[in-house]
């Protein structure tokens, strides 16, 4: 039977989701199944937007259908019979699963004391101990009119009756408690304040059980609580007209109402704004463009043009010239309604905004003992490592010892996007290269936060003066010339390459725009090989299902010598040790044992000799074939006794040619992902990208070249 817990609340608009995937993504790094159930949702009609974002967590793999209960309607008509198609649908997820988050009703349809009291009754009928989620914001208007989404924050005093009234509820319903989460508490205070909330919480729990639970505080961060600009432009049934799609996820944090002349409109520009112009209004709407271009105003986040009126066909004209990426939304509306409806949109956390994604989950994560929730939820901890659980580990070691990472495309998105997950999980810090107002403004288009990072131009004169006397003195034996010197080191490579030679930065990732040759080359001229290391490598993180694999050298060396498979073969089982993978080192050819001959077998067999040389201490064996040295049955068969066979963690590959096409043929067929490369030899950690690279790889490796740092 699954471990289950029922995610539920006081009242609407508690924040909710940012605590169920939360609980979500800790159970996901804990154990392999995880499961979500919507025990009621609003509508069949309309699919629901925060099991869509937790079935879209890397850690779920079940069918939208499956994961929900009931909508209202069954529970308006028949309460008792929607509670047992509850159960009977929650137990065929449960079934799949280790451990399942069930999330309760969001109080869009009946009232609040009865849709709590049903909420507890649903958990005790599914066995599920109650998370209760308490609201720390009143359900006031906003303090300052044109700030979306902030409302006046609850006292400790009132968060106390809350919870005295929702935990009567609970205990009426006969619902275990597990846990507290005061959510969008008032940070001003800050320890003070959340300490206060605790403590009023814990002292309103004679209604609950005897112990103590947990009680946790999260406090509000304004861009979870702001509507995007999709949501506005529902909200107004309005229509897209110009501007780049992709910025629709982008947060309005205030609303302005351009209802004035030009030169009244663009002093009030607030940062994140969502402008309000009459379609009528053409001047204030290209005011209001070219001042969110021209970097001396606050840049927006969209503009709505209300009133029906078509544009002139010359505005419209003038508006695809300026190639604006603001997006630029119609409605029929007038400005009254239009306001109005803009300043009822609430933030939804959705999967589509990875910057909403990111800030909850670090807001969770830095709110939230998650080992001692863990150990509340009795979730032993899994013996399996599957990729997500891998990846989880790797953020984790980075952010233990945080380390200065450089990242020298500064003008690839994919880079952007991935600094900023990396700075809001707190994994590195960060130097990102490239023009800082070109950075910065791509970044603020893009609608994801680097405030953290620094920006550095590759082409700042101290800096390329110091890089470039550094290079030429370690070049002066190629006849590198000081004026060489220069210009070479303004190459964002090389810049980067330098800046961890000389200590500002502790590593360095490139790749997903430049070649490897591009991104290693300047490695080999200046952060040169280990003390006896020969050459530089690489190697494959395999996170299998179960299990993670070393797989070398499989992006470098093509056809290596038996030294050189010697030294691939030590740093590979170093860098799986770096990695907390075991090291027993398989050396693989076409034949295992003394079964065969051959240049090739010879090799291997030679380079075997020379590891178990080299460092005697390693469990090693050579030559060996891929299934003897994966499978125990065939290892029993092929060489008994062995300590390696059939239990290897590094597999060292005799050349590229098989390395390369293997790693790929286990990526695509056994659905494993391959982390990497990751280069090893080298005596700092830089490491190449590949022109493919997703967001998320990109987060890995610089973890992983967090992780190498901390080791040097």
């Amino acid at each position: 039977m699954a471990q289950s817990i029922y995610i539920t609340s006081a009242e609407g608009h508690s924040g909710k989701s940012t605590v169920a995937l939360g609980v979500l993504d800790a159970l996901s790094h804990a154990t392999p199944r995880v499961g979500v159930f919507r025990a009621i949702a609003r509508s069949t009609v309309e699919r629901d937007y925060v099991l869509e974002m937790l079935l879209d967590h890397d850690g779920v793999d079940l069918p939208y259908d499956d994961c929900i209960g009931v909508t209202y309607d069954d529970v308006r008509h028949d309460p008792d019979a929607a509670l047992a198609t509850i159960v009977e649908r929650y137990k065929a997820v449960e079934a799949q699963c280790d451990a399942v988050v069930i999330v309760g009703s969001d109080y869009t349809d009946v009232g609040s004391p009865a849709e709590l009291a049903y909420n507890a009754r649903i958990a005790a009928n599914l066995g599920a101990p109650v998370l209760l989620v308490l609201g720390g914001r009143s359900a006031q208007n906003q303090t300052q009119p044109e700030q979306l989404g902030s409302s006046l924050a609850r006292t400790p005093a009132e968060m106390g009756q809350i919870a005295d009234l929702a935990l009567a509820e609970l205990a009426h319903g006969r619902a275990k408690l597990f846990a507290v989460v005061a959510n969008r508490a008032d940070a001003e205070g800050a320890d003070e304040t959340l300490e206060a909330i605790r403590r009023s919480i814990h002292a309103h729990q004679g209604a609950g059980p005897a112990a103590p639970v947990p009680v946790w505080a999260i406090p509000e961060d304004r861009f979870l609580v702001a509507p995007s600009i999709r949501g506005i432009m529902r909200s107004v049934d309005g229509e897209l007209l110009a501007g780049d799609p992709g910025r629709l996820t982008r947060e309005a944090l205030a609303v302005v109402v351009a209802g004035m002349s030009m030169v009244n409109v663009l002093p009030r520009l607030l940062e994140g704004a969502v402008v309000i112009i009459p379609a009528d209004r053409s001047e204030v709407l290209l005011a209001t463009l070219l001042a969110n271009a021209s970097g001396t105003f606050p840049s927006i986040s969209g503009i709505v043009l209300n009133g029906g009126f078509e544009l002139p066909e010359p505005v419209t004209r003038l508006i695809d010239g300026l190639g604006s990426s603001v997006p630029i939304i119609t409605t029929e509306l007038g400005t009254y309604e239009t306001a109005v409806r803009i300043m009822g949109t609430r933030g939804r956390l959705a999967a589509d905004s990875q910057r909403r994604y990111d800030t909850a989950l670090a807001l969770f994560e830095q709110s939230v003992d998650t080992d001692e929730l863990l150990v509340a939820f009795g979730l032993a901890r899994a013996t399996v490592v599957t990729p997500l659980m891998f990846e989880f580990q790797l953020i984790e070691r980075a952010r233990a010892q945080r380390k200065r990472i450089v990242l020298p495309e500064g003008d690839d998105d994919r880079v952007l996007r991935a600094a900023a997950t990396v700075l809001k999980r707190g994994i590195a810090d960060l130097v990102i290269l490239g023009e800082p107002f070109e950075v910065r403004a791509r970044a603020i288009e893009l609608g994801i936060d680097i405030q953290g990072a620094e920006v550095l131009s590759p082409l700042d004169a101290v800096h390329v003066h110091k890089f470039a006397e550094e290079y030429a003195r370690l070049r002066a034996h190629k006849g590198v010339t000081m004026g060489q010197a220069a210009d070479t080191v303004t190459d964002v490579s090389y810049f980067g390459t330098m800046m961890v030679h000389l200590g500002l930065a502790d590593g360095m990732v490139s790749g997903a725009a430049h070649t490897t040759a591009h991104t290693i080359r300047p490695a080999f001229e200046i952060i040169k090989t280990k003390p006896g290391v020969s050459v530089v490598s690489s190697v494959f993180l395999m996170a299998l299902a179960d299990r993670v694999l070393v797989y070398g050298d499989c992006a470098v060396i093509p056809d290596p010598t038996s030294e050189q498979l010697a030294d691939i073969a030590i740093s590979s089982a170093a860098t799986a040790a770096q990695f907390g993978i075991e090291p027993r080192v398989a050396m693989l050819s076409y034949s295992t044992g003394e079964s065969g001959s051959g240049a090739e077998v010879e090799k291997v067999r030679d380079a075997t000799a020379l590891v178990r040389s080299r460092a005697p201490e390693l469990l090693v064996e050579g030559p060996i074939q891929y299934d003897a040295a994966a499978d125990a049955a065939v290892a029993a068969a092929k060489m008994p006794g062995s300590a390696v066979a059939g239990r290897a963690t590094v597999f060292v590959f005799p050349d590229l040619n098989t390395g390369n096409n293997t790693y790929k043929a286990v990526q695509r067929s056994a659905g494993a992902v391959a982390i990497g490369p990751v280069l090893q030899g080298l005596n700092k950690p830089i490491n190449d990208l590949s022109r493919g690279a997703l967001v998320d790889d990109i987060v890995n490796t610089i973890a992983i070249t967090a992780i190498q740092a901390q080791g040097e």
